[in-house]
């Protein structure tokens, strides 16, 4: 029984999607489906969209690299209001704006089983930020979520380090690619010392700093949750490694 369909840069395009999206409405076995990188749009995600409250049985769907925007978001947010089984969904590269986070969000409160989101090489701003941060504060079932090269800076982070200070559930924060400096490694750092969840935090390739990485070390002297913090290429001297030395020392 195939219960893994990899159909990764095969051109499907939507029309080949509305194929598959008849199949998945009465089938019961396939759990796993890799679309990535297929010219799917929001027409495809429609399909998937409308198949989703139907199926049973996939649990992980990956669209990487297609271009369903802020349209087939909005799809797909519906069916996530009323799909019972899907746990992984991958929007990755797929130039989702504000608006489609907004979505979203709006699907997060509602859903109680999706538990990876990944949002990751998107254009989600600072409006987005807030809805899904809002989104969070409520949400008791993901924990995983990809932000990466969403160009989110001190402004955008603050709305999420806020909602980390409530969240319950979420475990990894995947911020690698960003623009958060010293301010936002402060926000951050802040929400460490309150959240009582996240173990991953991934802040590589952003502008920490040697302000920054002070914020962060404090915060690691108070935090006994965390286990894994990346903070590869933020331009952190000398300084910023002795910093979280000394909180190493006391991080137990």
């Amino acid at each position: 029984i195939l219960t893994t369909l990899d159909l990764y840069q095969k051109e499907i395009g939507d029309v080949g999607v509305q194929y598959l999206a008849d199949a998945l409405k009465c089938n019961t076995a396939l759990t796993t489906l890799n679309l990535k990188y297929n010219q799917i749009g929001e027409v495809g995600a429609q399909y998937l969209a409308d198949a989703l409250q139907h199926n049973t049985t996939l649990i992980a769907l990956y669209l990487y690299r297609n271009k369903i925007g802020d349209v087939g978001a909005q799809y797909l947010a519906d069916a996530l209001k009323r799909n019972r089984v899907l746990t992984t969904l991958n929007l990755e590269l797929n130039g989702i704006g504000d608006v489609g986070a907004q979505y979203l969000a709006g699907a997060l409160k509602r859903n109680t089983i999706l538990t990876t989101l990944d949002l990751s090489y998107n254009d989600i701003g600072d409006v987005g930020m807030q809805y899904l941060a809002d989104a969070l504060r409520r949400n008791t079932t993901l924990t995983t979520l990809y932000l990466s090269y969403n160009d989110i800076g001190d402004v955008e982070v603050q709305h999420l380090a806020d909602a980390l200070q409530y969240n319950t559930t979420l475990t990894t924060l995947d911020l690698y690619g960003n623009q958060i400096g010293k301010i936002g490694a402060q926000y951050l750092a802040d929400a460490l010392q309150q959240n009582i969840k996240l173990t991953t935090l991934n802040l590589e390739r952003n502008k920490i700093g040697a302000v920054g990485a002070q914020s962060l070390s404090d915060a690691l002297q108070h935090n006994t949750i965390l286990t894994t913090l990346n903070l590869y290429n933020n331009v952190i001297p000398d300084v910023g490694a002795q910093y979280f030395a000394d909180a190493l020392q006391r991080n137990k």
